[in-house]
């Protein structure tokens, strides 16, 4: 049976339905997926697709979100292939939308994020599934964002997620919106994702400068070049995961913003708060 589609960029897909061969090119999707009770079904992922682990390496790599296989995705003939406007890489897309059945997320704020879990969850017949998983994510924002109010958090930020040269999470992003949900004020304010120097960087004067575990792994040994141009700011180590994956990893992203909002609101202490 075939049924249509709509998907965050406005298009209308016709699917086979319910879907055997699925092909996610996103992490964060692809982990919803495995969430939502399909495994099996999923015969493709990226390079890059790393949760549940399990499933990462049982399952065949059609290369990076921006670097695919066309060739080997056709050889697994999907009826059904999930991708991302930012992720991937529009050419790519394009060729394949050509082919197969394409859904695209469009992902900005939460609220896009929610959406796209309950689109997935009945592109695959998981409607009750993604719907509890929305229930979660919903509840648990409520309570971050009563808790940001209650402990007054009023915080300038600034989110790297390169280096050399040095790149940040400015507004019209998935991971500005996640910031201001917990009370913080986003330091840039060029859309996207803009580059900076550390002494243009430290002019904005930040209160928090927020170094992500991705796209750029950052490690404690990046904290002192920053803490030395900056050093009335304070600087942690966080978890990209928790403020760019829009998937079902967003249920875990609640108890970890609810500690970093306890880490940010207390006292920096010797040896701890560079790493959350």
């Amino acid at each position: 049976m075939q049924r249509s589609f709509t998907d965050q960029l406005g298009r209308t897909i016709q699917v086979d339905y319910p879907p055997k061969r699925i092909i996610s090119l996103v992490p964060s999707q692809t982990e919803l997926l495995f969430d939502l009770g399909l495994d099996t079904e999923v015969v493709g992922i990226t390079k890059f697709c790393i949760h549940p682990i399990a499933q990462f390496a049982s399952k065949i790599k059609v290369g990076g979100t921006k670097k695919l296989n066309l060739d080997l995705i056709r050889d697994l003939k999907p009826d059904l292939i999930i991708g991302n406007k930012e992720e991937n890489e529009q050419l790519q897309i394009e060729a394949l939308m050509e082919e197969f059945p394409v859904w695209m997320s469009d992902i900005y704020t939460l609220e896009d994020a929610k959406a796209a879990i309950a689109h997935i969850g009945a592109l695959v017949n998981r409607e009750p599934e993604a719907a509890y998983l929305v229930h979660l994510i919903s509840a648990g924002f409520n309570d971050l964002q009563t808790l940001a109010l209650q402990h007054g958090i009023d915080k300038s930020v600034a989110y790297l997620i390169w280096r050399e040269p040095y790149m940040l999470a400015g507004p019209d992003t998935f991971i500005d919106h996640l910031l201001t949900l917990n009370g913080l004020r986003n330091v840039i304010k060029q859309n996207r994702y803009p580059e900076t120097d550390l002494e243009n960087l430290g002019l904005l004067k930040p209160d928090l400068v927020f170094l992500s575990s991705e796209p750029y792994p950052f490690k404690e040994k990046h904290l002192e070049e920053i803490k030395k141009a900056m050093p009335a700011a304070r600087v942690l180590l966080v978890d990209g995961e928790m403020f760019s994956w829009y998937g079902s990893r967003l249920v875990k992203a609640v108890q970890y913003l609810f500690q970093l909002q306890a880490e940010i609101t207390g006292p920096a202490r010797p040896g701890r708060g560079s790493e959350l």
